[in-house]
């Protein structure tokens, strides 16, 4: 199986270009307004009509109402809803049944009893995401640029396809899908200069570590 390489939060023409023309096959847009890489529906509209069929667009919510998506969907003409809050089976199926998109769950991961909920997360989403757990104290969802235990994914097998993210950049790929064996790996923070400001050459950098760990047969072959 291929390795999926996405590229989230994206937010202009140029960076977006960049993950295009390095080969990102997933390309992300972040809809949360505490986060530096929320998207106004303008601004997604335009970036959205860029990608051409490139590359699969994906858009990121956290605990969004019905009018909210159905906003984002019509701005976006999503391919993915990603969604990286604490929404509920019940709130996954519902999502995934009225807009009539593939979804991928985020599941925070701090430590083992964390993969608890992998399973029924697996029954009703076509992807899970892994994600190191927030600090306590944390304003928003995600891994904020921090790593987690990569050792409590090994062998770990949800039933569906999963990605890996958390404080990935293109020095620490390799280990991390060595361990984890993810069929695909996502990053924001780690291809940035800063908070929201995505940086064209560590971009670049990061798509070609990702193949280079490919081509090293350290990612599942099915």
């Amino acid at each position: 199986m291929p390795l999926i390489v996405k590229i989230c939060g994206l937010s202009t023409p140029e960076t977006l270009d960049a993950a295009l023309d390095a080969g990102a096959d997933m390309v992300g847009f972040v809809f949360f307004p505490p986060s530096p890489r929320h998207l106004q529906f303008d601004v997604a509209r335009a970036l959205g009509e860029r990608v051409r069929g490139r590359a699969q667009k994906v858009a990121l919510t956290v605990d969004a109402d019905p009018a909210f998506l159905q906003s984002i969907v019509g701005a976006l003409g999503p391919d993915i809803l990603q969604l990286h809050g604490a929404e509920s089976v019940a709130q996954v199926t519902a999502i995934r049944r009225n807009f009539g998109l593939p979804v991928m769950k985020a599941v925070p991961i701090a430590v083992k009893e964390d993969l608890a909920r992998m399973g029924t997360y697996a029954t009703v989403a076509d992807r899970l995401l892994f994600d190191a757990r927030a600090p306590r104290d944390a304003t928003r969802p995600g891994g904020l640029g921090n790593t987690f235990d990569w050792h409590l994914l090994k062998n770990v097998r949800p039933g569906v396809p999963f990605m890996l993210s958390g404080g990935l950049d293109a020095t620490n790929i390799v280990d991390a899908l060595r361990i984890t064996r993810a069929t695909g790996i996502d990053v924001s923070s780690g291809v940035e200069r800063a908070p929201g400001v995505k940086d064209v050459e560590k971009i670049i950098a990061f798509v070609r570590a990702a193949r280079r760990a490919a081509a090293q047969d350290v990612h599942p072959a099915a």
